[in-house]
């Protein structure tokens, strides 16, 4: 699993774009809203949800998923 370092505090939209997991703004929100996004195993519906450090976020795909950590600098 990747860790990206960021400066805390960061929302989850954000992070998901800044993580790669979505190409654009629009994207990473859609995908949130749709329930393909997890943080720590759980659903999160809120791009504006606040990440901490060592949080798990993961995008739910057909065939699996891709995981990344949060690690702040």
């Amino acid at each position: 699993m990747n860790s990206i370092e960021v400066s805390l505090p960061i929302k989850l939209g954000q992070f998901v774009k800044l993580a790669s997991l979505a190409e654009t703004g629009g994207q990473a929100r859609e995908m949130i809203e749709m329930g393909d996004i997890t943080v720590n195993g759980q659903v999160e519906t809120h791009r504006g949800h606040h990440l901490s450090n060592g949080d798990i976020v993961s995008l739910i795909l057909a065939d699996g998923e891709i995981a990344v950590e949060v690690a702040a600098i």
